[in-house]
């Protein structure tokens, strides 16, 4: 998203229009003072410049543009089968009973981050694929897999057949640290490990090496360095009954890994972690956690915030076993910047430099937002592994420019209104530069960038779908016009099909997955465990051929 900053709330009105509102009653007045102008990008709330000023509440309801569209189907397309694709679908499906969705995934198998972010040992955190599986049931849902949007089919050849474009692919890259010997032998990021132990076939060779010691340091406390720093201590046969990849069990089994650090720039309660992942690792059996430095909490911890009064009971209780009598142990080491990392001669990760940072002498140390700054002062910790954890980054499909879509490289998303629509800065009426770009929206991570759990991703799709719905029902002008040379044709995935195929890709229905569903099944029973994944797409793709 952009932030409210830039983009405000409001409907379009002219300068002329503006200077006439002082003239008008109190009560107008204090009406129209409810929505401040923006000094940027104004939303796509735009109307024609007004000529005579309406009523407060006609105004409200009638604020878009009235361009006729077709009364038909809405036909829309969603790039991406994640949380955020699917719940949008069950929405729009629900909401729009002329709603008729193509969702289109570049895997052969649905549900993104469900089936290859949740950690293994977190079941019930996938329990909303069967919501999606309802979904997927609708006569008006096509699923498509294995096509590659921007690849095996140019989003400009999609376009006359849709009538709107939901963009919800999520982040396929990580933020890096930027310093040096980031790329060392031994230095992994948290996606590529958390990929690879959930059978994600573009990590499946990834291969960490867990032998070469015994101290593995994990820069980042958000909660996937959390679930990193789990899975490298917990109970191998704990695992062995979760969905957790094959391969990586093996290597888990073969670990010498025995202390874990999770290091964080700032405080415990700048963290950003949640209490579940912090009490999950307290509990585990037989490993240790070495106690924080209680400065860093105020002396009565009753006062904080209950989130982060609850993240502070777990942490200063603790765990009953002594980190420096016990065989595994984990830590969490605050206000600490990494500066370098440093191999030894054979050329691999021995050790991490990092700058000691104090808070900033204006900021509260118990808030959340507070800042901090160097003290001059460094120190170094041993690693034989560690793993960069500071966050994911969308990246632009080939293609969006054609459409008319930008993309903000350095935020990692698609500029929009806050609500889902598209926004681009040259298309605005009259003066303005900045406009909605018609039938195109974006939901989940490349709306709003890589943050939140399923729960804020749901409810953020639920409101992209009110918004595609309400602009629908309000004729809007979407992708395509109801006559002459921009007539859209209504034809959908149908209408891109045999471009597709005569590239030769073999596009996947919801029936041929839930063939690979069942065989990934089958294959876990034999091994005690739900279901064991096929580690690449050759080897889903066997199982049709079968």
């Amino acid at each position: 998203m952009y932030h409210a900053r830039h983009i405000q709330r409001t409907p379009y009105v002219c300068a002329s229009c503006i200077r006439r509102i002082v003239s008008l009653s109190p009560r107008i007045k204090r009406w129209y003072a409810t929505f401040p102008l923006s000094r940027s990008i104004q939303t796509p709330f735009i109307a024609p410049c007004l000529s005579t000023v309406p009523s407060p509440p006609r105004l409200t309801r009638n604020a878009y543009s009235t361009a006729t569209t077709s009364p038909g189907h809405l036909r829309i397309a969603i790039i991406g089968s994640g949380p955020a694709g699917f719940y949008t679908a069950h929405r729009l499906l629900n909401k729009n009973q002329n709603a008729v969705v193509d969702m289109y995934e570049q895997l052969p198998v649905p549900y993104g981050l469900v089936r290859f972010g949740v950690a293994p040992d977190h079941p019930e955190v996938k329990n909303c694929q069967e919501t999606f599986e309802q979904v997927a049931e609708s006569p008006r849902f096509n699923y498509i897999g294995n096509v590659r949007v921007g690849y095996d089919v140019e989003l400009a050849s999609m376009k006359p057949h849709y009538d709107a474009m939901l963009f919800s692919y999520g982040a396929s890259e990580d933020k890096e640290l930027g310093i040096p010997g980031e790329h060392l032998a031994g230095v992994y990021s948290a996606r590529s490990f958390v990929g690879w132990y959930n059978g994600l076939p573009q990590f499946r060779g990834l291969e960490p090496d867990l032998q070469a010691g015994e101290q593995a340091v994990v820069i980042g406390q958000g909660n996937v360095a959390l679930d990193v720093a789990r899975i490298l201590l917990s109970p191998v046969d704990t695992l062995r009954k979760t969905d957790i990849a094959e391969p990586a069990l093996q290597t888990l089994a073969e670990s010498r890994i025995r202390s874990v650090r999770v290091v964080g720039r700032r405080g415990p309660i700048q963290a950003a972690f949640t209490v579940k992942e912090a009490r999950e690792l307290m509990h585990l059996p037989s490993v240790a956690f070495e106690p924080i430095d209680r400065s860093l909490y105020p002396p009565d911890i009753k006062k904080l915030p209950r989130v982060q009064r609850r993240i502070a009971e777990v942490l200063l209780k603790g765990t009953p076993d002594n980190a420096e009598k016990s065989v595994t142990s984990w830590a969490l080491d605050f206000l600490k910047a990494p500066k370098s990392m440093h191999a030894h001669a054979a050329g691999r990760l021995s050790s991490i430099r990092f700058r000691q940072q104090q808070f900033a002498p204006d900021a509260d140390p118990f808030d959340q937002r507070a800042r901090v700054v160097p003290t001059g002062e460094e120190t170094i910790l041993q690693a034989s592994i560690a793993f960069r954890s500071v966050g994911y980054k969308s990246t632009a499909l080939p293609g969006l420019s054609a459409i008319g879509v930008p993309f903000d490289d350095k935020l990692g998303i698609i500029p929009n209104d806050m609500y889902g629509r598209v926004v681009t800065p040259s298309t605005g009426p009259g003066n303005l530069t900045a406009g909605h770009v018609h039938g195109l929206y974006c939901a989940g991570w490349v709306k709003r960038g890589p943050t939140g759990v399923i729960a804020s991703t749901m409810q953020d799709a639920f409101q992209s779908a009110d918004i595609i719905t309400q602009d629908w029902k309000a004729n809007v002008p979407l992708l395509n016009e109801s006559s002459g040379d921009n007539r859209g044709t209504g034809l959908g995935w149908e209408g891109v099909k045999e471009q597709v195929v005569s590239r030769g890709v073999r596009p996947l229905s919801w029936a041929d997955w839930k063939r690979i569903d069942e065989a990934e099944k089958e294959r876990g029973r034999s091994k005690g465990k739900e279901r064991e994944k096929f580690g690449s797409v050759d080897q889903m793709l066997k199982v049709l051929d079968a």
